[in-house]
């Protein structure tokens, strides 16, 4: 129960607006019984609208009146039943109330959001201290059990012997680690300590969010003791981090519990998920948390408390199936599912990150600072002498008539059906260039005209099967000329969005650019990391980027696309330069060297500089008017800058001139996932959408 020393006013002894320390005792104890604290200022109403009139003196908890009679004397029969019966009350229940559920309040950094224990699980368990678990998913550098100790200042052998694996044991990406903490309560919440050091780029949501993945939030760093206040963040400062835990209150134990197990809340998961994975009555489970029927909707990334009679056993790690597809592609489709938990042992390829999708993710979040600045492609030669275009029919018609038997789902499209499908490709079927749009029983589909070998691109197109690259669903041959069909992108191009100004005053959302980008680099790393020899597209900007109905985005395009044909740790060199100038890695520009992932190197603007260069003023400015300046004006500020913030710094990271210095794009993935999620949580406690 909180203590509150009682002062005495030495000023002078006349009538002054003050309250007597017997309702100011009742505060904590109303806090405790309903187990959700009450501020001063709401305290006051309750106690105005109760007792009367009762006074206060500079908002000052530390008032007393002139005697205890004299207070009493002018409450009526009604506040004085009320005060006994919370006295009363207090004698036996502070110790039954329940934990409330932090919600979406870990993203608003600068209110502490008390009442729903964002600052930590209030201290109402029976014991000031216990033994309990979290819960932690394995990301890179923090996947093994090493690793994952020492940053939540746990012991490695409980670790290895709770989740049943060898000391030395590396995690498959994201998996759910068990780990067991001792929780105490050195004040009003419970915590458990481990330490921090403070990274270049740091602040203190990312250090929540992204590295403790939720298991503490912004508004605990900023108010632990010790800790420098939010702005004033210096690299290789220690912090200390308050992890959130809580031990069972009186209620639970009688009710057998002996652990309250902080879980991570996941992208697909909901109560009633949690509550059938450990066992636990799903009632039981609402209640722990302060949730109910009728209000039972969590957030990924927030801690979620399990009551538990017995230790977590590693069999509950394993992850249940799914029983519906997520709604943001995070991973590859079914078929690579094996491959892709063993992303992080194979590194990647080489493991040098990568930064394709960036032009995506800078153009989408700085569109007009340098769309008078579009580059022009590199084209791929066409002969053009008789001979040379006798072979390309040819070796066209052959590859033909092999295509049923490279893809049994590929159609092979009469040229009088496509004549058809767009009304003989009439102008109103045109799109752009040479593509057009055309229908096939009732069906969407796009039909683009190109010449050349495209031998190469329908070979890896038939392959692929996944939501954020183009799917291709037939051919045609006609007189020279190919004709690819393609699943229809009925919002175009994402360059349509940033440079074009007539979409009826309509502009992408920082949601959905955000979105766009977490597309993107999905589809990227599935390029790079998932096809059979692996590929890179070397052509990755805005207009190679699609957008469905739901403006997801698709990768399109993938006629420079090449493979890697490297094995693992080594690189593949080309001698032939192709792709975007001003798109492209400087060591692949330099000496043909091809790392998958790392596209993009510098955007030019007016000036011919670099990009890092106009981000460093960014970066550099402990204000928001740079970022505001730097921002598209067509979001109307509508975005939270601290999020804004930590894009613009992975942008940077991302356009490193030192290959080995970039991030793997698999945290790419990881890092935008989470910052979408954190953006939909912000979207919710604003109440509007972005």
């Amino acid at each position: 129960m909180e203590v509150y020393q009682i002062q005495q006013d030495t000023a002078n002894h006349e009538p002054t607006n003050r309250l007597h320390p017997t309702l100011l005792v009742l505060r904590p104890i109303i806090h405790h019984t309903i187990g959700i604290p009450i501020m001063l200022t709401s305290y006051k109403r309750l106690v105005s609208t109760l007792v009367g009139n009762f006074y206060f003196i500079n908002d000052n908890p530390f008032c007393y009146a002139n005697s205890l009679q004299d207070l009493l004397s002018k409450m009526d029969f009604l506040s004085s039943i009320f005060v006994f019966i919370l006295f009363i009350l207090s004698l036996f229940s502070f110790t039954v109330a329940q934990q409330p559920y932090v919600r979406e309040t870990t993203t608003d950094c600068p209110n502490k959001h008390n009442e729903s224990s964002a600052l930590g699980y209030f201290c109402n368990g029976v014991s000031k201290s216990c033994h309990t678990y979290l819960t932690f998913r394995s990301v890179p550098p923090y996947n093994n059990i090493t690793s994952i100790s020492n940053l939540l200042a746990a012991d490695p052998s409980e670790i290895s012997k709770i989740n049943s694996v060898p000391k030395a044991a590396t995690f498959d990406m994201n998996k759910l680690v068990i780990v067991p903490v001792n929780c105490s309560c050195p004040g009003e919440y419970y915590q458990s300590n481990t330490s921090y050091v403070i990274d270049e780029d740091d602040i203190y949501l990312s250090i929540a969010n992204n590295t403790f993945q939720g298991l503490t939030t912004c508004q605990a760093l900023g108010n632990q003791s010790g800790n420098p206040p939010p702005k004033e963040l210096i690299p290789s400062q220690t912090i200390i981090v308050p992890l959130r835990c809580a031990c069972p209150t009186k209620n639970q134990i009688d009710m057998h519990v002996k652990y309250l197990m902080s879980y991570l809340a996941d992208v697909d998961d909901d109560v009633s998920i949690i509550s059938e994975r450990f066992g636990i009555d799903n009632g039981l489970f609402l209640k722990a948390n302060q949730l109910s029927e009728l209000d039972d909707t969590i957030y990924p990334f927030t801690t979620l408390l399990v009551p538990l009679q017995n230790p977590p056993s590693s069999s509950l790690t394993i992850e249940p199936p799914p029983s519906l597809p997520p709604p943001s592609a995070l991973l590859p489709t079914s078929s690579s599912n094996k491959a892709s938990k063993k992303t992080w042992l194979y590194a990647l390829l080489g493991a040098v990150g990568g930064s394709a999708f960036l032009l995506v993710l800078g153009t989408i979040i700085f569109c007009r600072v340098f769309h008078k600045y579009r580059k022009k492609s590199v084209p791929v030669p066409i002969p053009r002498t008789s001979a040379a275009r006798k072979k390309i029919e040819k070796e066209s018609h052959d590859f033909l008539e092999h295509i049923s038997d490279i893809a049994q789902s590929l159609k092979v499209y009469s040229f009088e059906e496509l004549k058809v499908a767009t009304n003989d490709f009439s102008r109103s079927c045109w799109i752009k260039r040479s593509v057009y749009r055309g229908t096939f029983n009732g069906d969407l589909a796009a039909i683009k005209k190109m010449d050349g070998d495209i031998s190469k691109e329908i070979n890896l197109l038939q392959k692929i099967n996944h939501p954020n690259v183009i799917r291709l669903s037939g051919v045609c041959f006609n007189e020279g000329h190919w004709y690819l069909v393609y699943e229809y992108a009925s919002n175009g191009s994402l360059s349509d969005w940033i440079y074009n100004d007539n979409n009826d005053g309509r502009s992408l959302t920082w949601t959905q650019r955000i979105q766009i980008a977490l597309d993107v680099a999905t589809g990227l790393t599935y390029l790079h990391s998932f096809t059979n020899p692996c590929h890179v597209h070397k052509d990755i900007k805005s207009s190679n980027i699609l957008l469905d109905s739901n403006f997801r985005a698709k990768i399109a395009n993938f006629g420079l696309a090449q493979s890697t044909q490297a094995r693992e740790g080594q690189f593949s060199l080309t001698k032939h330069i192709v792709g975007s100038v001003g798109y492209l890695a400087p060591e692949y520009l330099e000496s043909g060297l091809m790392l998958t992932g790392k596209d993009v190197s510098e955007l030019y603007n007016e000036e011919n500089k670099h990009l890092t260069d106009t981000l460093s003023g960014v970066l550099s400015d402990d204000g928001q008017d740079s970022l505001r300046n730097f921002m598209d004006p067509s979001m109307g500020g509508k975005y939270p800058a601290e999020l804004a913030n930590l894009l613009v710094k992975i942008v940077d990271s991302c356009l490193k001139k030192k290959p080995q210095v970039r991030p793997p794009m698999d945290e790419i993935v990881q890092f935008l996932s989470r910052t979408l999620s954190s953006q939909l949580i912000w979207e919710f406690s604003n109440n509007r959408i972005y």
